[in-house]
């Protein structure tokens, strides 16, 4: 009998299942997003997301604790460095599946398993929150803002467009 045994074995053992999983995750951490089935997914996602809440601390303990469940110091690297810092505020559900449909030889259920916090398309870092008042603005004012925004962000770019060929000039002397 299975009762109360909730976690999904993938028709493998012990030992293959585990690795699987770390082999995932760390492919996971790396490309940021994989295509797999759908069980896997599910499995992975259970597995990576205590994983990325040690990260969010950096210690050496915890750094020990990640490198004994993904057995890569690279991967280790990777989520310590890129990974954590970008979910540092969000409190869970780092990962998000996409199902994609069928495949074609066996016609297993397909699905895209990827970091929230690594896809612009879901969640576009240009977009900024206006700002919430008690009186109505001006339409004068609300553009003056706008303006003088976009001439800062286009000053700001020549700036560093101007010191990276300074520095290619001095590179070729």
């Amino acid at each position: 009998m299975r009762h109360r045994k909730k976690f999904n074995h993938l028709g493998r053992k012990a030992a293959h299942r585990k690795s699987m999983l770390a082999n995932m995750a760390c492919s996971l951490i790396e490309h940021k997003r994989i295509n797999t089935t759908v069980a896997k997914a599910k499995a992975l996602r259970v597995y990576i997301e205590p994983i990325v809440t040690k990260s969010k601390t950096d210690t050496t303990h915890n750094r020990r604790l990640v490198f004994a469940k993904l057995r890569n110091k690279y991967a280790v690297t990777e989520l310590f460095r890129e990974v954590a810092p970008k979910v540092a505020e969000r409190p869970g559900g780092y990962t998000r599946i996409i199902k994609l449909g069928n495949r074609l030889g066996d016609a297993a259920e397909m699905a895209m398993i990827e970091l929230v916090d690594f896809n612009e398309l879901y969640n576009p870092k240009g977009k900024k929150k206006k700002k919430s008042t008690r009186r109505g603005r001006s339409k004068a004012s609300t553009e003056a803002e706008v303006v003088s925004t976009a001439v800062e962000e286009t000053s700001s770019e020549v700036q560093d467009n101007v010191s990276n060929e300074e520095t290619k000039d001095e590179e070729k002397k």
